[in-house]
């Protein structure tokens, strides 16, 4: 029979050579995912970040609060729009209540936001 230190060796073994194999076939560059995740996440966060500056700058009448996925623009504390940008979702307008939910793939122009913010008022 084999004793319990010998078990303990054998499955210590048995662990670290799952490890290496698994160490071994990851991508070259990129240990894990969450890198190429997190480059996607800050490149949706400046553009929405451009895209709030934007409203400032041309619509001072409007307030931008930002959240972590959208803007919310508001006017006289009643919400007029949800800004938001993804590209899986198609470009367009969509409702959630009585609030529009406009859907840009990139920073939108002056004269996307004022055709569509004139529309949401």
């Amino acid at each position: 029979m084999i004793d319990g230190m010998w078990w303990l060796v054998i499955l210590l073994a048995v662990v670290v050579g799952l490890w290496l194999l698994a160490k071994s076939r990851t991508p070259k560059g990129a240990d894990n995912d969450s890198v190429k995740s997190q480059g996607e996440k800050t490149s949706m966060n400046d553009a929405l970040h451009k895209t709030s500056e934007l409203v400032q700058q041309y619509f001072p009448d409007y307030r931008v609060s930002r959240k972590s996925n959208h803007l919310l623009i508001s006017k006289h504390h009643k919400k007029l729009a949800m800004i938001t940008i993804d590209k899986k979702v198609a470009v367009g307008q969509r409702r959630l209540g009585d609030v529009p939910v406009i859907n840009y793939h990139r920073v939108p122009s002056r004269a996307q936001l004022t055709a569509n913010l004139q529309d949401a008022e």
